[in-house]
């Protein structure tokens, strides 16, 4: 997908058109990253042929920043709520560890996932999620820069990678219509691997996810 670089507002128009198109031709689409701003165009495409969706969004921020017009990877969510792409209450973000305001969305923050476990956590996710069309968005940053350094914006006091796998194998069965991994800059990581492996593993899970939620919509159990 084509775009200039320093022109946001071209790359997002790119971006609906050609997943738009990829989503129209009957694929389910796996957006990788970079830029947590790429969220804001996938969303639009999905939910042009979805409708509303719930978002559910893995993450050490909120991405909800209040900038008034400004559109940018830490204001998209809040952004697409206003635009009625995203319904707040029936999405959930989790593992928040730095200071937001929540807008309506529901969130977990690191210290209650903690808290509470994996297992709870899950549980309250399907339930605020249901059956409605979701989105599921990754930010590598979740995880703890120990197991993922590689990101521009690391946040000490994460989930390992097998906390995050669990959670991400506990969404199984709910309608998950489009998905992103993205932060993902192994520019950033000493060790060169660390990072892109947890990222690859992590997209290989939400592969998975999107692959069984396709199966059940056309009404073919596994």
């Amino acid at each position: 997908i084509g775009y200039r670089p320093g022109v946001p507002e071209e790359m997002a128009t790119n971006v609906v058109d050609h997943v738009g198109r990829i989503i129209d031709a009957g694929a389910s689409v796996l957006g990788l990253g970079g830029d947590h701003f790429v969220a804001y165009p996938l969303l639009l495409a999905t939910a042009e042929r979805h409708g509303q969706l719930s978002l559910i969004h893995f993450d050490a921020h909120s991405d909800t920043w209040d900038a008034g017009d400004e559109l940018n990877h830490g204001t998209m969510f809040l952004r697409a709520a206003r635009d009625g792409i995203l319904d707040p209450a029936t999405s959930v973000q989790t593992g928040m560890r730095t200071p937001n305001v929540s807008h309506g969305f529901n969130v977990i923050h690191a210290d209650r996932l903690f808290d509470i476990g994996v297992a709870a956590t899950i549980a309250e996710i399907r339930e605020i999620v249901g059956d409605r069309p979701a989105y599921l968005t990754f930010d590598i940053d979740f995880l703890d820069p120990a197991y993922a350094p590689g990101t521009g914006t690391p946040v000490i006091g994460g989930p390992t990678t097998w906390q995050a796998r669990q959670l991400l194998f506990g969404l199984a069965g709910l309608n998950i219509v489009g998905a992103d991994l993205v932060e993902v800059s192994p520019i950033y990581d000493p060790s060169g691997q660390i990072t892109a492996l947890a990222g690859a593993t992590i997209a290989h899970d939400e592969l998975y996810l999107l692959g069984l939620a396709r199966d059940r919509r056309a009404g073919i159990s596994r």
